[in-house]
């Protein structure tokens, strides 16, 4: 069983993880990390925050000259920030470090975002300062959920699955990719300001960003992840939580201000005739395969992966601190009051799709552990090669 564990807070000393179940012999690097926790960082909108961490990924068990062990790893990203915040986020209460009644004194919080977790997490645990809400509820920690999805595709890359994301919309604005290859997708998007493959589209992007700024709002949008070379048969139909689709589903709606998933066409199947959506199916006697024409279905069959690419779309609101704050209510005075405002990005769309393409390895690299086991890499192989010829001669 391949799972982790994550931790730490936005202005806190640093992000964790710990992953347990990944096979040994695993080729893994912290370099190879740290090309996905820099795309993360990146994209045209992006907030203050992006120009003070460089992060970077240190490995403090599990991993042995570039290959894992098979016992747990153990991942730390640094906040350079921390330096900053030393006082207000300490761990142990000490004495005062500023004189009494000293409004930076702790930078207490009581002014709840609108669409944060801010009002609800003050509630539900109890606290009176909103900055226990929100230093964890950020999106900063998904720098160390991407860390964990490049060792998840440290894994999938032993067996030849390759994913890649981008971005179909932002504010109102949709890109055009429909007759592009996957690598060229891949390679245009990498090159993109917004990581978007539709040149035309990005440069109108780009704009609408720069209206937002202007106004002090913020705008969201739609990334795509799609993955080649996925093996039929990961997943169940047999059981309802360990349907995959649910699974990335799942994963995808828990990247901060996600709204909204489809697989495939998504909700156009709803609209249309099933004689529209349905991927009909052939055998190739000289190849000996089954195949279909189309791939609506965007990969999957009852949960299960069907062999054919898995094309999975996230929506994303925008996001819920504006630099011209919409209204809230003070928790401690009651009073109306303008929302506080943290340091806050404009549109972090293209980032979100680096974020949702670490969850998809992840679930992605968990459903070939369930499937093929193993404690080492080279007996995973073996169970997998053992399938696929099973699969051709089927």
């Amino acid at each position: 069983m391949l799972r982790y564990l994550n931790g730490g807070e936005s202005h806190g000393k640093l992000l964790l993880a710990v992953v347990e179940g990944m096979p040994a012999g695993v080729p893994l690097t912290e370099a190879a990390v740290d090309l996905d926790l820099a795309r993360r960082q990146k994209g045209y909108g992006r907030g203050g925050r992006m120009r003070i961490e460089q992060d970077r990924v240190e490995f403090v068990s599990g991993v042995r000259k570039g290959f894992t062990l098979g016992s747990p790893i153990g991942l730390l990203i640094a906040n350079k920030d921390w330096k900053n915040w030393q006082e207000i986020m300490a761990v142990d209460p000490g004495p005062p470090a500023r004189p009494a009644g000293d409004p930076a004194a702790e930078r207490v919080v009581t002014k709840p975002r609108p669409g944060h977790a801010d009002l609800v997490g003050a509630i539900k645990y109890a606290h009176t300062d909103i900055r226990n809400v929100l230093e964890k509820a950020s999106a900063r920690e998904t720098a160390i959920r991407v860390a964990v999805g490049a060792a998840a595709k440290a894994l999938l890359n032993e067996f030849g699955i390759a994913l890649i994301s981008h971005v179909r919309e932002i504010g109102g604005i949709p890109a055009e990719t429909s007759r592009m290859t996957f690598l060229e997708i891949r390679d245009a998007t990498e090159r993109s300001e917004v990581r978007c493959a539709d040149a035309t589209a990005a440069e109108k992007m780009i704009q609408k960003i720069r209206e937002a700024k202007e106004k002090g709002d913020t705008l969201g949008g739609v990334f795509e992840v799609i993955v080649e070379n996925v093996p039929i048969g990961l997943g169940s139909y047999s059981h309802w939580d360990r349907r995959l689709s649910a699974r990335l589903a799942f994963a995808l709606m828990s990247i901060q201000a996600m709204k909204g998933v489809e697989i495939g066409m998504g909700f156009e199947a709803a609209r249309r005739f099933g004689s529209e959506v349905h991927d009909e199916i052939f055998y190739d006697e000289s190849g000996r395969h089954f195949y279909r024409k189309t791939n609506n279905a965007g990969g999957f069959e009852g949960g299960i992966t069907n062999g054919q690419p898995i094309v999975i779309r996230t929506a994303m609101k925008p996001i819920s601190t504006l630099y011209s704050p919409l209204k809230s209510v003070d928790i401690k005075t009651k009073e109306p009051f303008e929302a506080t405002v943290e340091r806050s990005d404009i549109c972090t769309v293209p980032a979100a799709g680096v974020i949702g393409e670490a969850v998809v390895a992840w679930e992605l690299a968990a459903a070939m552990v369930e499937k093929f086991g193993g404690d080492s890499l080279s007996e995973m192989k073996r169970n997998y090669d053992g399938y696929r010829d099973y699969v051709k001669n089927w």
